[in-house]
């Protein structure tokens, strides 16, 4: 087991949204980590009325939900009680997740999670539901946000599924230029830094000329939660230096302490 102060000292930049990083910062200060917050994003609610009252109207004729973020469980289920005031309006359709952060938003509200695929991505999670029964002629729900990837619903239609989407948030950049974090990140540098989604990726490349660090700074080595962040890192031509074996919190520390 590793020990529990093993990072003590080091620098670790965190690239979660503002107000979602509490959980990344206490775990790794609990190994004596200094916890540098760089929200490259930030996550808002975005939803269409008319296209939620649609959906809303017809929830009972949906034989799967299918959340891709806990964004998407804590926005949809927001409006949802709005409408609905009672959890039980949901009916008999059943849940599906990708990934055990979705998964657990889901449990919180007290919801069985119906169908998890081991590996945490929606092209997994689509092939799960094929193999496991007829998907012809099927109603599908998939809640997303504004910068889901198709692959899940392309495999879905191919096998001939029905299937609306909901959008329930939006997903944007923030600017860190004038962000004293960020100013002390320049200036310092960190021994990691961590990247949990390739929006986050994507808003670091985007903001290179903001993040350049200083020629004294330490360069951080760059890790990755899963292998759709590592895919657009690297398709950014972002260095990836060690990857989570699954994609979670508790995965990307373990490797983290076994790189540094």
């Amino acid at each position: 087991m590793a020990d529990k102060k093993s990072l003590s000292g080091r620098r670790i930049a965190v690239t979660r949204p503002a107000g979602s990083a509490g959980e990344w910062r206490t775990r790794l200060e609990a190994h004596g980590a200094e916890v540098i917050d760089l929200p490259l994003i930030k996550v808002s609610k975005e939803v269409n009325l008319n296209t939620l009252a649609e959906v809303l109207q017809e929830m009972g004729s949906y034989e799967w939900v299918i959340f891709t973020s806990a964004n998407g469980v804590k926005f949809f289920f927001d409006e949802f009680i709005r409408v609905h005031e009672d959890i039980r309006a949901l009916g008999l359709v059943r849940l599906a997740a990708v990934g055990e952060a979705t998964a657990a938003a889901l449990r919180d509200l007290h919801l069985r999670v119906d169908l998890q695929p081991k590996k945490a991505s929606g092209e997994e999670l689509a092939k799960e539901l094929i193999k496991r029964e007829s998907m012809d002629s099927a109603k599908v729900l998939v809640v997303t946000g504004s910068r889901n990837r198709e692959a899940l619903v392309e495999l879905l239609h191919e096998a001939r599924t029905i299937v609306d989407q909901l959008q329930v948030y939006k997903t944007e950049e923030t600017s860190l230029n004038a962000d004293p974090v960020a100013g002390d990140f320049r200036a310092k540098g960190a021994d990691a830094i961590l990247f949990a989604s390739p929006s986050a990726a994507q808003s670091f490349f985007d903001q290179a000329a903001a993040l350049k660090l200083a020629p004294k700074a330490r360069k951080p080595l760059a890790g990755s939660i899963g292998p759709t962040t590592t895919a657009a890192m690297k398709q950014l031509g972002l260095p990836v230096d060690f990857e989570a074996a699954e994609p979670s919190l508790d995965a990307l520390v373990a490797a983290l302490l076994k790189k540094i």
